[in-house]
This record gives structure tokens, sequence and C-alpha cells, in this order.
């Protein structure tokens, strides 16, 4: 999921080797960096725009679950979605803090996403049609964010890696309680069967597309490999979540969308389909059905809350002159 925020990264670096070198010795003992110790520009610059990138995820992510809390078929399922999306907003608090850490401000991060500088996944530029899609994103894209973010949780930058621990223990609460939305629709009435079906059908290759370019085409994962910023390669994470997914669907009864998945004995896992990068590219460039929604919906949200902001900052001021004045 957050191997898009890559795309386009600027991991070019003016340092000396010698400083490149020392620092890459501590990466290799697997010593953190702390926002106050020496980085190379490069290191900071993919930083911010992963974590920015990771962190306007999390908040664009609230849009599509959020337009189904009213609508939840019970109180229960409907109290559960609140709970999630509220996580959701928590967890761009913590990425949005991780970033600030390193120099940019949270305004920076807001006005790049409004612009259209700043991107977020490409998985929420897509519509929630019905119910059962409350199900599959948490089964399949919180599925697939899990995927990506546990390694994350090494990370070779402390502030992100410690965000991401808790992260990852709220994403894995999301993931069952989808996959225990479309189980209940799976072994429903035919008519649920077959919306769990359908909402499987629109996500799964969206929710594969999540892992970024192949290898191949992926000009900065090496660099943020070697960097240890991330662990795994966009191809070995997407096919860890193939071979994850596909037996859960089995148990549902329901059928992967990819007539050409197999399971490859030699390898130990499924071959799939091709991945239609034309779609891939043209969502992740701001072409999704949804994408001038969100953004739409983002800048509202961010002006209709600026009493709010301007009221806190008062609030701190006060707080702060009351101290001052008592010393």
């Amino acid at each position: 999921m957050y191997s898009q925020g890559l795309i386009g990264a600027d991991g070019s670096t003016n340092e000396t080797q010698e400083f490149l070198d020392r620092f890459q010795a501590r990466i290799d003992a697997e010593q953190k960096i702390e926002p106050t110790d020496a980085m190379p520009e490069g290191y900071r610059r993919t930083l911010v725009r992963q974590i920015g990138q990771h962190a306007h995820s999390e908040i664009v992510g609230m849009l599509p679950e959020g337009n189904w809390i009213t609508r939840a078929p019970t109180l229960r399922r409907k109290a559960a979605l609140l709970a999630k999306v509220q996580d959701e907003g928590g967890h761009g608090l913590y990425l949005y803090s991780a970033a600030e850490t390193l120099g940019v401000s949270r305004e920076e991060m807001t006005e790049e996403l409004h612009s259209g500088k700043a991107k977020y996944s490409s998985i929420f530029n897509y519509p929630t049609l019905s119910w059962a899609d409350m199900g599959t994103v948490g089964w399949l894209v919180d599925g697939a964010a899990i995927m990506n973010q546990i390694p994350l949780c090494r990370c070779s930058f402390g502030p992100y890696a410690r965000a991401m621990i808790r992260v990852c223990k709220e994403e894995s609460f999301h993931q069952r309680q989808g996959y225990e939305i479309v189980m209940a629709l799976a072994k429903g009435t035919p008519e649920q069967k077959e919306m769990a079906q359908d909402s499987l059908n629109r996500w799964w290759w969206p929710s594969i597309m999540m892992f970024g370019p192949h290898d191949a085409d992926s000009q900065h994962s090496d660099q943020s490999m070697a960097w240890k910023i991330k662990r795994f390669s966009n191809d070995e994470l997407r096919q860890k979540f193939i071979d994850a997914t596909v037996p859960q669907a089995e148990y549902l009864g329901l059928t992967i969308p990819d007539p050409d998945l197999t399971w490859n004995e030699e390898k130990g896992g499924y071959d799939h389909g091709e991945i239609d990068w034309s779609e891939f590219w043209r969502v992740v460039k701001g072409h999704g059905p949804m994408a001038r929604d969100r953004i739409r919906d983002r800048k509202k949200a961010w002006d209709d809350g600026a009493w709010v902001r301007e009221a806190a900052l008062a609030h701190a001021e006060k707080r702060r002159a009351r101290k001052i004045a008592a010393e």
C-alpha cells in the first residue's frame, strides 16, 4: 500500500561518501535513526514523502467508510464501523507527527495533498457501492495494508517504526472485522452471497495494485530497502498477500476473479493473471472514479475545521501565558 509512497520519491543525496558510508554502517547494524541524528538529505526526503502519503491515506481512507456509518444494518455494525473510522483518524495523527519530526509542518503536508502534489493510496479512489464493500475493504484493503505495515515496525527511522506498532495492532482488528462481515454475507442468503462476490470482484484487482508497480518498474525501491525504510520488495509483499488471501476466499465459498490464478507447486505460491497497469497509473495520477470527490471532501473538512484549530491554538497560548505569569 505505502510502497506507492515511493513513486516519484527523490532519494538523491549530495553528502560525502565518507558520511554516507558511516550512515549506512548504522543502518546495517540495525540502529534506529532518530530525528536529531545526522542523515542524508535523500533519506529525509524519502521518509517525508512516504510517511506523508501514509498519513494522507489514513485520513482519506476515512471517507469511503464514513459514508456507510449511518447506513450500517445493525447498531453493532454501526458502532464497530464508527470505532474503525476513529482509529484511522488516529493513525493519520500519529503519522503526521512522525513526519513533523523531519522538519515538515502538517500545514505543508495538507497543502500538498490539496494541490495534488502529494498522493494517497490509489485504493481510496474507488467507490463503496454496497454494505458488502465495508467487509471487503476491511478484509482485502486492510489485509494488504497489514502486509505492508508489519515490516514497517522494523523501519530504520525510529518515530515511524514506533508509530507502526500501535497502527498494526488496530489494523489487525479492522481486517478481522471486515472478514467477519464478508463471512456473514457469504453464509447468508443467496442474495447476500452474491453481494459479497460482487464486492470481491470489484476490489480484488485494486487491492493487489496497492503494493505498487512490479519490482523492475519501481525505481526507488532498491535505495529504500538499502536504507531499511522498507524490508520487502513490492512483488514479494504482493505474493505474500495473494498466498494468504486465496485460502480465505475458498473457505468463504467465494471465487477470486482471476481465471489465471493457479497454484505453483515449485515456488510454493500462486501464479496470478496480468495486472492492468494502465488502470493503476491512471488512478495513481488522480483519474480514479472518486478522485475529485475525495480531494473536494478533504478540502471542505479542512476549511470547516479551521475554527477548531484556531480555538485550540488560542487555548494553548492562554495556558502558556498563565504558566509564565505564575512563575
